[in-house]
């Protein structure tokens, strides 16, 4: 029995910065970001909007633009590690707005959840739902990720934010995409992004040693939140490196073959923080995968390093990059990271192109590289599907994005550090934040939301 992905939709902030705008800001050369990373532009929340916001639209486009039957729904799971609750998760948001919209407990007996592992809880969430599609296969099942990727100002990881999700419907017999059988995992415990729990001292604020009540809260200690990571990108790299080539190559354990594995797959679609970070990443898997074993050596040795920097910049390599990559990078240039949602953008941004050039690619095979800091990999396979066009002929994807609405820089600084209070753009047929309960003891900090026609 074939499962997976029947149909698609999305939703991405309709504001961007020009990545040449933030980089004559930041005093970086900006062919070190266009080309050297493949940015060209970073989308970003508007006041109006969270992760809420883009995880409801791009369900509610999924639905209404695919007529699905909410009574076939018996799951709505959700990745994200943007979360904005600690107990309540996105997908208890996502039933009440879908309840408002199309019936009251029209949900009702739909199960939800979120799942949490950095950029890889949307693959996780997939992956469960394909089992329980196996087991009942006359049920649906809907995947939401949602995402938004924030970074300290003047951070390194400043120019890779994004923001934005991708809703995915699964079902037996899918239109679009069939998974196999055969999942690869490595994980390992590390530090490589984080976001943990910061504290400051109530005396460094108030200026007070008596521990005195400070807007409710009792204890000595503040707990800070912060969009933001902590993080080391080059140790975070090394990470994405070590947990994929692992999970590569126990697929092809699984699999039980000793022929490359990227060969069989007409396109590669990797979790892509940046544009070009899945090049970057693939070029040691590309050489240990040869059938000439082209390098061998200490993978921490200053020569077997020099040796994968020598095979990235070949024409073989490069080819391989135009051939098997780059389609999936051109929605990443011109939207930034989507964290859970960045692969699976990657699978919208190779099915656009492909549909654009007017290639059938039915019955190929797709690889799936997937990275969550933490650190895991999952690593597996899809085939194309003879309807894939039917499926996604709704999507839009290019077009959608060329109507971003450009901001200068002041306006993109004052929104990151929420002194932006009302809405850059005119929002129509989405959902918005409308309100954030500060009266109601009993409902204090309860988020509320609305549809604007």
């Amino acid at each position: 029995m074939k499962i997976g992905i029947d149909a698609v939709s999305f939703d991405v902030a309709n504001i961007h910065l020009p990545i040449q705008t933030l980089a004559k800001a930041r005093n970086i050369e900006p062919e070190k970001l266009e080309k050297g990373l493949g940015l060209i532009k970073m989308t970003l929340p508007d006041t109006h909007q969270d992760a809420v916001v883009f995880g409801a639209n791009a369900l509610t486009k999924l639905i209404e633009n695919n007529s699905i039957n909410l009574d076939e729904i018996a799951r709505i799971y959700v990745g994200t590690e943007s979360a904005i609750d600690n107990s309540k998760p996105i997908s208890s948001y996502l039933i009440t707005l879908m309840e408002q919209k199309f019936g009251e407990n029209c949900l009702s007996e739909c199960d939800v959840v979120d799942f949490t592992f950095a950029c890889i809880g949307g693959v996780d969430a997939l992956q469960n739902c394909i089992d329980f599609v196996k087991l009942n296969p006359t049920q649906k099942a809907i995947v939401v990720t949602t995402d938004i990727a924030k970074y300290d100002l003047n951070s390194t990881g400043e120019y890779t934010q994004g923001a934005g999700a991708v809703a995915m419907l699964l079902s037996a017999n899918p239109r679009i995409i069939a998974f196999n059988e055969h999942w690869a995992t490595n994980t390992k415990g590390v530090f490589d992004f984080f976001k943990p729990y910061r504290t400051i001292s109530k005396q460094e604020i108030t200026g007070n040693g008596n521990n005195e009540n400070w807007f409710d809260n009792l204890e000595s200690e503040i707990e800070i939140h912060k969009d933001q990571p902590v993080f080391d990108g080059q140790y975070s790299n090394q990470c994405y490196m070590d947990r994929t080539r692992n999970a590569y190559f126990s697929l092809k354990k699984l699999k039980n073959t000793t022929e490359t594995l990227y060969k069989s797959w007409e396109s590669i679609i990797m979790h892509l923080p940046y544009a070009f970070q899945g090049r970057r990443m693939l070029s040691e898997i590309y050489a240990l995968d040869a059938t000439d074993q082209i390098i061998s050596g200490d993978e921490e040795t200053k020569d077997y390093q020099n040796k994968l920097k020598t095979i990235s910049k070949s024409e073989d390599y490069q080819n391989f990059v135009s051939e098997k990559l780059q389609p999936a990078e051109i929605a990443s240039s011109i939207i930034g990271n989507l964290y859970t949602g960045s692969i699976f953008m990657g699978l919208l941004s190779t099915l656009s192109h492909f549909n654009t050039i007017e290639k059938d690619i039915s019955g190929t095979t797709f690889g799936f590289l997937a990275y969550g800091s933490g650190s895991k990999s999952k690593v597996f396979e899809g085939v194309i599907q003879p309807e894939w066009k039917t499926g996604f002929q709704n999507v839009s994807l290019f077009e959608t994005l060329e109507k971003s609405i450009e901001i200068d820089f002041e306006t993109y600084e004052k929104l990151h550090k929420k002194e932006q209070k009302t809405s850059i753009g005119s929002p129509k047929n989405e959902w918005i934040l409308d309100r954030i309960e500060k009266e109601n003891p009993n409902l204090l900090g309860a988020r509320y939301y609305k549809w604007i026609e």
